[in-house]
């Protein structure tokens, strides 16, 4: 009874119920614009919440928390710009379809997929959090790099052309998030000792040029062209089409879980390996990949809110956060006397529940405010392409300025933005960079710690991926994957058809 009570707390007090309310609708829209980040959000609010009750500032946070994985897929569809990197594989299919006077049924399938694969999070936080997380807990560095390279592998998904050339945009993507100082041994790297690169290059500018400021540029081609108009007859999806993706949404929620689970990973990476699965296993989809399909907006939306109750796994009962927001949240609950971790599913299980409860109650908020304004938000794309290059241009240079308050990462968006015009006009694809730059340091850190454990004995390294069912399993998935984008695997495969 006192769990249920707990659980119910929010819905009881419509002080917290009103909070939640309003942090998922001010997450939304902060979720929309890009550069305004989620953990930005949560962090500026700690110093707001600081002298509230607990109760009253995790209703607040989590909120946002939930409204923000969600907004980044709006203007990921309405302009390509992704408001968050969890939604860069969002654009990939929800764009076409807004080409396609289809915004308003591309954002209603987001939305209601968005709080199936929010709600599959929530559900294995409340029954499954101790064995997910010790079974996160069993990844080694070695994993976390095969992790890593399975990751890089998604560059022939996302290529949607030539591989060769998705290879050298990964590739261009790893090396950007190379630059800066060695966090192992802070010697500097791909610096040329230029002081401006000590720092490295922020991810968020990378990713509103390459996808913000070329589309701007890209969109100066048919600057007379008249604007598509919307059809907004069919927002909700029909109840067919979601029990048609259910199989689909289960298997990339339980992605999402996964991913958001282990420690350092996140809702972008889980999108990603949820677009590319949903590639590997639909047999017929809506459309092809890249030009509007369905699969392509479900597969990333239920992972990337089925990572948020994952990644509060580790956090409520290891201590460990799952990403940045959650790290943010152990702050606020150590501000707030409580002691995230072990003892705190023992001493104050009411607190878990009551977490668990304000996440199902945001979950709700999520789909009723994201149901509504799409008249609204639609219009945008109807503008004439005058006022939108403008406009986008606009949002990206104050995305970019907003990450660190910092004119030089304006420059690097508007470089990187003429780098991703010159790109798509010869053909080369946006994704894998994005994607390069997000796993550039998973794959460099856990390399070389995984290395320095084994004493640098590379016989040593290959005998524990040998050992350990784990890493086995990881490392036959990676050769697996790795075979079936060569083309002695389209020979076997159209023999074996034959």
């Amino acid at each position: 009874m006192e769990t249920l009570m707990a659980f119910l707390t929010v819905f009881t007090q419509p002080e917290l119920l009103l909070l939640v309310g309003v942090g998922t609708f001010a997450g939304v829209y902060i979720g929309a614009i890009p550069g305004l980040s989620v953990t930005m959000a949560v962090s500026i609010l700690i110093s707001f919440t600081f002298s509230w009750d607990v109760l009253p500032a995790i209703s607040l946070m989590i909120g946002i928390y939930m409204g923000g994985v969600y907004g980044g897929s709006r203007t990921a569809i309405l302009l390509n710009i992704p408001g968050a990197p969890s939604a860069i594989a969002t654009a990939m299919d929800g764009y076409p379809m807004a080409q396609r006077g289809e915004a308003g049924e591309a954002i209603g399938i987001t939305t209601v997929m968005s709080f199936f694969g929010g709600f599959v999070g929530i559900a294995v936080l409340a029954l499954l959090a101790p064995s997910v997380s010790k079974f996160a807990l069993t990844f080694q560095p070695r994993d976390y790099m095969l992790l890593a390279v399975l990751g890089i592998l998604l560059v022939g998904s996302l290529s949607q052309g030539s591989l060769i050339k998705g290879i050298f945009a990964g590739a261009f993507g790893i090396a950007i998030g190379a630059v800066g100082m060695d966090p192992l041994t802070f010697d500097e790297r791909f610096t040329f000792d230029i002081p401006l690169l000590t720092d490295g290059i922020s991810f968020i500018p990378v990713m509103i040029g390459m996808f913000g400021v070329s589309e701007a540029l890209m969109q100066l081609h048919h600057v007379d062209s008249k604007a598509m108009r919307q059809t907004l007859s069919r927002i909700v999806p029909s109840f067919g089409t979601i029990r048609k993706h259910l199989p689909l949404s289960l298997q990339t929620s339980t992605i999402g879980v996964l991913i958001g689970a282990l420690p350092g990973t996140g809702g972008d990476i889980a999108a990603l390996m949820a677009y590319d699965h949903a590639k590997r296993v639909t047999k017929k989809p809506s459309r092809p990949f890249g030009q509007g399909a369905i699969e392509g907006l479900v597969a990333p939306e239920t992972a990337n809110n089925a990572a948020v109750g994952g990644a509060f796994i580790p956090m409520m009962t290891l201590g460990i956060p799952g990403d940045a927001v959650t790290a943010i949240m152990i702050g606020a609950l150590f501000i707030h006397g409580l002691n995230p971790g072990p003892m705190l599913m023992v001493e104050q299980p009411d607190m878990f529940w009551f977490i668990v409860g304000a996440l199902v109650t945001a979950n709700f908020f999520m789909l009723l405010f994201g149901l509504t304004g799409i008249r609204i938000f639609t219009k945008i794309v109807e503008m004439p392409r005058s006022v939108l290059i403008p406009l986008i241009l606009l949002l990206s240079i104050v995305g970019a300025y907003a990450v660190n308050n910092s004119v030089t990462d304006v420059y690097w968006m508007l470089g990187f933005g003429i780098v991703g015009y010159f790109m798509r006009h010869y053909g080369y694809p946006l994704g894998p960079v994005i994607l390069g730059v997000i796993l550039s340091r998973l794959l460099d850190d856990n390399w070389r710690r995984a290395i320095i454990s084994e004493r640098e004995d590379l016989g040593q390294f290959f005998m524990g991926i040998l050992t350990s069912p784990l890493s086995l399993t990881l490392f036959v998935a990676v050769i697996v994957i790795f075979l079936s984008q060569t083309p002695i695997w389209t020979k076997l495969r159209k023999k074996g058809k034959a």
